[in-house]
């Protein structure tokens, strides 16, 4: 988890669920974890995981096995690829949407 004043640089790997309310710049690799960026965290990079739940800023492309929820406080700048996505009602999303069946996506 990072704090909102904390700013990473660099490429995030790793075997656990993970929660961003600072900056990070770089690449996040959870392929069997949730991301979760909060209100007011932002992301730089491409992020690849299980699940996630954006409600602050990402440019970068998602790319999620499960699950991708954009909510209402979000700004979205990329490709989103997941089998299940929600939009909420004023989301700000840019990008081109991607739904291959999960069949399809386990063997890319």
């Amino acid at each position: 988890m990072t704090g909102s004043s904390i700013i990473i640089k660099g490429e995030i790997s790793g075997q656990e669920d993970l929660i961003i309310a600072g900056r990070v710049e770089g690449r996040i690799i959870l392929p069997d974890h949730t991301l979760n960026v909060a209100t007011g965290g932002a992301i730089a990079g491409d992020v690849v995981a299980r699940a996630a739940t954006i409600c602050g800023a990402v440019e970068g492309n998602l790319c999620l096995s499960e699950r991708l929820e954009l909510r209402d406080t979000c700004s979205v700048e990329g490709d989103l690829k997941s089998p299940r996505i929600v939009i909420a009602e004023g989301a700000a999303f840019s990008g081109t949407v991607d739904m291959p069946a999960r069949a399809e996506q386990a063997s890319e």
